[in-house]
């Protein structure tokens, strides 16, 4: 975990460490001490007076004036901060009392006030006797012309200041000492920057070295300064961002390029394809609250009745025929999964084949267990499964390659209309920040019987997963309309359309029905 390092500190110029009292109008002006820049990350929490302090501590050495204000009343939070830029001074707050309360000066304040060597305090909403503590040791006004003249520190290069978007006023606080040294302030909706379409265009002009977050739900220093590497990487997935869910909602089209009889995908040119999509993709937005995004499912290996000369019983489609569809889609603000249908292969190994493809930030991976066969087993004579524990190989090295090139969220289907297809599912890894993971209702038949899979493969579902939902244009007798498929609780986040022609002899007899499919 990234923790706070506290670099070598700026010279005091003049004025910092003068014992006597202030002059207004004097010709030399009194300058505060800021942090030089060190790669540092440090997430403050606690009371407001706290964290006000804490937040003086990261961007101030010394400071010969500082402001300090009711923690009680915002009013004269948001006040003091004006006057804090003004003077060039950090911001401190009263330890919160009631209501009506002026607060007190606690420890916090007290050590602070010494630590930077103050002489001259600009006290906003916070009456004399509340300040009676530190009056012997410094000189207090109420009257920003009474204070003495301030100079601009030594700005600060490429440090930040993650507050979340709102008034606290610690947040309001650690803002206005931020501004004050000279560092740059970043306010986030949510405590994700990486979420944030405004964090992320800020954070990637910036490039900060120092980073600190006002609020325990930003997460550990270690998760901070990971998720501000990637926002300061700029790319954005389609619809804005880097999480995918819930910010987005993804409508696929799914088959093998150039082959009709396995999925829609195939039945048109890639252009044409790219437009079917794209209407698909209208139907939802007029139900939808965040974007929703046209999407490419990809069969990358193709399960086959013939063993291959790999004896997998599983085609790898090559890169380069997959290259222009990748290429072309994700130019048109497309998403794209690459689907996996292994046969005999290991699922690991087949995604590593195609690691140059994932690597690029708008390209997920999906795991298809019907297609995976045991020792014996071979293809269109079963439906498939898959232990969690080679599910789990997967997503701990598609995380790993998430996070080695900072890329954006990245998408992990796995295909399900079964529950023994995925064996020991309650073990699935779900931890990944780097992760968006779905678990895709595949299942065919009448409304009722997709329905009660649906229910059946949603409850058994490990936290942390999202779902998706597949509608068959043949197959679905009726197929749901958008407006029925939005009916789904969990809203499904990835809805995908297949099967608009005949489709290979397995898909014949997959599934009677849903009823039949998660008994098993």
């Amino acid at each position: 975990m990234a923790s706070l390092v506290l670099g070598t500190v700026v010279a005091c110029v003049a004025g910092c460490t003068t014992t006597s009292s202030p002059r207004p109008g004097s010709a030399a002006p009194v300058v505060a001490c800021t942090r030089s820049a060190s790669k540092a990350t440090v997430v403050l929490s606690g009371p407001p007076d706290v964290v006000a302090a804490d937040a003086t501590r990261a961007f101030f050495t010394c400071a010969p004036v500082i402001v300090i204000a009711n923690a009680s009343h915002p009013g004269d939070v948001r006040l003091a901060a004006t006057q804090a830029l003004r003077a060039h001074a950090p911001l401190m707050l009263t330890a919160a009392g009631g209501a009506r309360s002026a607060g007190s000066v606690g420890p916090a304040l007290r050590a602070e006030i010494v630590a930077l060597h103050t002489r001259t305090v600009l006290a906003v909403g916070v009456p004399a006797q509340a300040l009676t503590q530190i009056q012997r040791r410094v000189h207090v006004v109420t009257d920003f012309a009474l204070l003495p003249r301030t100079g601009a520190p030594a700005r600060l290069a490429r440090a930040v200041l993650l507050v979340h978007q709102g008034s606290d006023p610690e947040a309001i606080a650690a803002a206005g000492s931020a501004r004050a040294a000279g560092a740059q302030v970043v306010v986030v909706r949510g405590y994700d920057p990486r979420a944030d379409p405004g964090a992320i265009t800020a954070l990637s002009s910036i490039k900060p070295r120092r980073i600190v977050a006002v609020g325990a739900r930003f997460g550990t220093a270690g998760m901070v300064a990971y998720r501000v590497a990637v926002a300061s990487t700029g790319v954005q997935l389609p619809g804005g961002g880097q999480v995918l869910f819930p910010m987005h909602r993804l409508v696929a089209l799914y088959g093998h390029p150039g082959t009709p009889s396995l999925g829609a995908l195939g039945e048109q040119s890639l252009g044409a394809s790219i437009i079917r999509v794209r209407r698909l993709a209208a139907l939802y937005r007029p139900l939808s609250k965040v974007p929703v995004i046209p999407t490419f499912e990809i069969i990358a290996t193709v399960a086959q009745g013939s063993p291959g000369p790999s004896g997998t019983y599983s085609y790898m489609t090559p890169i380069p025929e997959l290259r222009p569809w990748v290429r072309r889609a994700t130019a048109a603000g497309m998403y794209v999964v690459l689907d996996l249908q292994p046969g005999r292969a290991s699922l690991l190994a087949q995604a590593k084949w195609y690691q140059r493809l994932l690597e690029l930030p708008n390209v997920g991976l999906a795991l298809d267990p019907e297609w995976k066969l045991q020792p014996g087993q071979l293809p269109l004579r079963q439906i498939g499964s898959v232990n969690i524990s080679e599910v789990n190989s997967v997503v701990n090295w598609l995380a790993g390659l998430t996070a080695r090139y900072h890329l954006p969220q990245k998408l992990l289907v796995l295909h399900q209309f079964r529950l023994s297809m995925i064996v020991g599912e309650s073990k699935l890894d779900t931890k990944h920040d780097d992760l968006a993971i779905v678990i895709h209702m595949d299942g065919q038949g009448t409304p009722s019987d997709k329905h009660q899979t649906w229910v059946v493969i949603t409850r058994a579902a490990p936290p942390g997963v999202f779902f998706g939902w597949k509608n068959f244009f043949l197959k679905d007798h009726p197929m749901l309309t958008p407006q029925q498929t939005m009916a789904h609780r969990p809203l499904p986040v990835m809805i995908s359309y297949q099967l608009a022609k005949a489709h290979r002899r397995a898909e014949e007899s997959r599934v009677r029905s849903s009823t039949t499919t998660f008994r098993g």
